[in-house]
């Protein structure tokens, strides 16, 4: 006759199944998670689950019985998010992590199924959805494995089931990046009411948002200086905010060429006095992207570039790139785009890496087909210049 357990209890159920059930830390008995098909097998999971009481590794199953998306809203609002990242992260929930994982426990959401979740996701594509495209499913699963983090250290699981090797990278198509010439094209033939942003947007490395949020008193022409200090965001509503980072909030140098637009601009379309916003719609009012979108598009039209291939970041995007061909250093870079991450301003560092590649491969050919032009001289000959 078989020994009793000194750890648990495992027991048949009508099903023929085995149940495995044991005493925790808190007093109470607790049952496996879920069944098994053989009773060595359910005896087998005891011998660990007492491997994890005697190493202090225990957690309460009744922790991780909370529905994700209710932990989920608990981690968004717990956070000193700004209003931009509230309606991001509420939208990849809405859209892509709720209807899988919502209503699931957080402790029953295991790894299959979160590589279950993120494979139809990305089977969908952005041709069928949008909202589905690969960026996007990365940053949704940049957001399940952080608030899944979170759980981990509350001790509601035990480990993360987010462990998909390179799922967070976001593999964005490269942005196309402006000649000078295609900037003042597009600033020439713009509303102008609308050339100055252009050119700050581009030679000042303003996001839209702070470029919306500047008022008179952030612009010192005569100092060449733009000082941000606050942004807009769009969430219906205008809202008005702090830059996304400590490191948003700057002083930028800008090029002396485009300061005469500046100080024009500001005589003809700015609100008046120092908290007057610098940049403002047709009828005065606070600028907004979407009412922006029109204007934008006409422009292209007329400076003769592709409509919707370029976007109006791809201005700050191009004057980033110009700011690093032209030798800027990584910290020079990050102080000057508002970065508080090396990640970005690398990037850009890569890009002028690869233009020096460039340019050292045409200067080979360029050798190359000079010295091919140069005719050896003839055994015995003095060359011209040589010593006797």
């Amino acid at each position: 006759m078989a020994g009793k357990r000194r750890f648990g209890r495992v027991r048949q159920l009508p099903s023929g199944r085995w149940q495995a059930r044991y005493p925790g830390p808190d007093g109470r008995d607790h049952n496996a998670p879920h069944t098994f098909p053989r009773k060595r097998d359910a005896e087998q999971w005891l011998t660990l689950k007492e491997a994890d009481l005697k190493r202090g590794d225990w957690l309460d199953p009744a922790a991780g019985a909370i529905p994700f998306a209710t932990y989920a809203a608990e981690w968004v609002e717990d956070k000193e998010l700004s209003p931009k990242t509230v309606q991001l992260y509420e939208l990849l929930l809405r859209l892509h992590l709720n209807p899988t994982f919502g209503e699931m426990h957080i402790g029953d959401i295991r790894e299959e199924d979160v590589r279950k979740w993120r494979t139809s996701r990305l089977k969908a594509g952005p041709k069928s959805k949008p909202t589905f495209g690969p960026v996007t499913v990365a940053k949704a699963y940049r957001l399940l494995r952080a608030i899944l983090n979170t759980a981990v250290r509350d001790k509601r699981i035990k480990e993360n089931p987010c462990q998909i090797p390179g799922a967070d990278r976001e593999s964005s198509p490269e942005r196309p990046v402006l000649s000078v010439a295609e900037v003042f094209r597009i600033a020439d033939v713009i509303t102008p009411r609308y050339r100055a942003l252009v050119l700050l947007a581009t030679f000042g490395n303003l996001r839209w948002g702070e470029l919306a949020g500047l008022r008179r008193r952030n612009l010192d022409l005569d100092a060449g200086t733009v000082r941000v200090e606050k942004t807009v965001y769009e969430l219906g509503p205008l809202v008005k905010g702090t830059p996304k980072s400590e490191a948003s909030r700057r002083k930028v140098v800008i090029p002396a060429l485009i300061i005469p637009d500046l100080r024009k601009h500001l005589d003809e379309y700015a609100q008046p006095g120092p908290k007057g916003f610098v940049f403002v719609g047709v009828r005065g009012g606070q600028l907004r992207r979407s009412n922006f979108s029109k204007t934008w598009a006409r422009a292209l039209e007329k400076a003769e570039l592709e409509v919707g291939a370029i976007h109006v970041h791809d201005l700050r995007h191009t004057g980033n790139t110009y700011a690093a061909e032209s030798g800027a250093s990584l910290a020079e870079l990050m102080s000057r785009m508002g970065h508080s991450s090396t990640r970005a301003a690398q990037v850009y560092l890569h890009a002028r890496r690869e233009r020096d590649r460039e340019i050292a491969s045409t200067l080979d050919k360029m050798a190359k087909r000079e010295l091919k032009k140069i005719k050896k001289p003839k055994k015995g000959r003095k060359l011209k210049g040589s010593g006797t």
